[in-house]
């Protein structure tokens, strides 16, 4: 029976984590955040829920990124960062499931440190941003500065639909609750931003060594189905699994999301999927 205890610290450099689940670790780089405090109380509960199918085969470390970033943060700096603290935690290399941001981290990661990446599973993340995606986390930094957190929630929400229907939502619900979105902000947000500003990866994609599983949906405007496929492609031992009709949220939400993530994990075979090293395109 999975140990459902959630257990929440700080890991080596300050790090925020948060624990629960039984089996193997598998350590979870989050997305963009309004802040790298600890979360607590309802945003605790908040960013375990989705990631609780996983606590059924595994034990979930989610872990952030370390408060107090230098305002000209760098991705190589981030993925030290994690490096440092998952050589103090395990004995060797762990699997790393990633989101968004936490997936550039990720990439970062395993190009510069092998020795503690054993499996990679990056979700809506690249080699780099997409085309509207870099601009708008730019313009995102920028009412941040400026003390415009309505703005800044429209601009960051309004990519996250896949339809230009729910984008419009999407931007007037950030309009609406961006001042209590961006009310616990630090300057580590526009730090991660900086940094990922700076990000890209893809000339260094073919040193990464560890098996990974690159997955997107094909309406993602952070990114494209372009920008997936390439990441994949490049990577020696890569493999894509695009979602159609999906969006930057929408690719965890499809029926069969965990199963893939785990079984490529443990090295299984999904249903009709090819060999680690093949390439595919999955339907929803």
């Amino acid at each position: 029976m999975p140990d459902n205890t959630h257990v929440f610290g700080t890991m080596p450099g300050r790090m925020p984590f948060l624990r629960f689940g039984s089996g193997p670790p598998l350590v979870v780089l989050p997305g963009i955040s309004a802040n790298h405090a600890s979360p607590v109380g309802a945003e605790r509960r908040a960013l375990a829920q989705p990631l609780m199918p996983f606590a059924q085969a595994r034990r979930v470390w989610w872990v952030n990124r370390r408060p107090g970033l230098a305002l000209d943060a760098t991705m190589a700096g981030l993925a030290r960062d994690y490096a440092e603290a998952l050589r103090g935690r395990f004995d060797g290399p762990v699997d790393v499931l990633a989101f968004s941001t936490g997936g550039s981290v990720a990439l970062q990661l395993a190009a510069d440190h092998p020795d503690v990446v054993s499996r990679l599973v990056i979700v809506s993340a690249a080699h780099r941003l997409g085309a509207q995606g870099a601009p708008v986390q730019l313009r995102v930094a920028e009412e941040l500065r400026a003390e415009r957190p309505r703005r800044a929630a429209a601009g960051m929400f309004g990519l996250l639909g896949a339809t230009a229907s729910s984008r419009r939502f999407l931007a007037a619900l950030g309009w609406l609750i961006g001042p209590a979105f961006f009310r616990t902000s630090t300057s580590d947000l526009l730090a991660t931003i900086h940094a990922e500003d700076g990000f890209d990866l893809r000339a260094r994609l073919h040193e990464i060594t560890a098996p990974t599983l690159v997955i997107g949906g094909d309406r993602d405007a952070y990114y494209s189905p372009e920008l997936f496929s390439e990441t994949a492609a490049l990577i020696p031992r890569g493999r894509l699994i695009l979602y159609p009709g999906r969006g930057h949220l929408g690719a965890q939400k499809v029926p069969g999301f965990v199963e893939e993530v785990l079984g490529f994990l443990d090295d299984r075979p999904s249903k009709g999927a090819p060999p680690v090293a093949g390439r595919t395109r999955r339907r929803a």
